[in-house]
């Protein structure tokens, strides 16, 4: 049986992709301040624009492509259970060729119901006004925006607890509820954080060796550093 990797990834891996996030510009994204484009409040002061902003991203993500971090994880399926918990919206990993992926924060290929968030759909145009379900409510981006719920924070929990290793990559660790994730690791799991500005963790009740490194480097290291643990 393959030993099982449980990996969270952010905004870094998505970035050397060439993927802009709003921490590279003091709280602005794409030159909004992200309350305005996401929270509910944001979209229900003026909807139009957020669905613009969101249109724009979306369209972004079909110029660029995944990169050698997105590529070696899912290669690493060959050798491990591989279970990627992402706090992108983007689908670079599915591109790849994961096939275990949860997106914590939501996706840009799809919408959902204003009045019903269990009803998303697929959706790769541009969304606009008018644009409704089948009982006639609007659609809005399917992305968990700041002030909601995380509905796939329970099973993103159930994963990590179930982790034989567990890894770390692209991601400032100051994001909750995903930053608490490694503090449901079992007892003397492995931890691995890949990041070329690691922020300080302490309080770890498990071993955390740090790869001062980007996504597309350090995740080479990464894979050689588990290797070894299959061969000792």
């Amino acid at each position: 049986m393959k030993k099982k990797l449980v990996v969270l990834t952010g905004a870094g891996i998505s970035a050397e992709s060439g993927i802009k996030t709003f921490r590279d510009s003091n709280g602005l994204w794409e030159g909004h301040n992200v309350m305005e484009v996401a929270s509910p409040e944001g979209w229900y002061k003026n909807p139009e624009l957020v669905l613009d902003f969101y249109n724009k991203r979306r369209q972004q993500l079909f110029e660029v492509q995944p990169n050698a971090g997105h590529q070696i994880l899912a290669a690493m399926e060959t050798v491990f259970d591989v279970q990627i918990i992402t706090q992108n919206v983007d689908d670079l990993h599915e591109r790849a060729g994961s096939t275990k992926v949860l997106h914590l924060h939501g996706e840009l290929l799809k919408v959902r119901s204003v009045q019903n968030p269990s009803h998303i759909l697929d959706w790769k145009s541009d969304v606009v006004l008018g644009d409704v379900d089948v009982l006639g409510n609007q659609l809005r981006p399917h992305i968990v925006w700041f002030g909601e719920a995380v509905p796939a924070l329970e099973e993103a929990i159930d994963l990590t607890e179930t982790a034989d290793f567990f890894a770390v990559i692209g991601t400032s660790l100051q994001v909750y509820p995903a930053a608490g994730l490694i503090d449901y690791t079992k007892q003397n799991t492995p931890l691995f954080y890949v990041d070329p500005k690691p922020a300080t963790i302490s309080n770890l009740k498990n071993p955390l060796e740090i790869i001062p490194m980007n996504a597309t480097d350090g995740v080479m290291v990464l894979k050689n550093k588990l290797m070894q643990f299959l061969i000792s």
